[in-house]
């Protein structure tokens, strides 16, 4: 989910993570880093940052994925 405030001034890119109707991790633009919400995404999420290239690719989302599919 991209979420655009002013425009392209601030963006900010969510990204969910659900199982079985349960959100168990997510990761925030803002935060820079993978969040858990559950036991088991708690978990992940600290697999997941230990990962430089997957945070970067994470992060570079806002850029490539957000601000090239704004509709101005």
């Amino acid at each position: 989910e991209c979420y655009f405030i002013n425009g392209t001034q601030k963006v900010r890119h969510v990204a969910r993570y659900i199982y079985n109707w349960q959100q168990f991790m997510h990761f925030d633009s803002d935060v820079g880093l993978f969040v858990g919400d559950a036991p088991l995404g708690e978990v992940n999420a600290k697999r997941l940052n230990d990962d430089p290239a997957r945070l970067g690719h994470r992060r570079a989302v806002v850029d490539t994925f957000c601000r090239h599919n704004y509709e101005s």
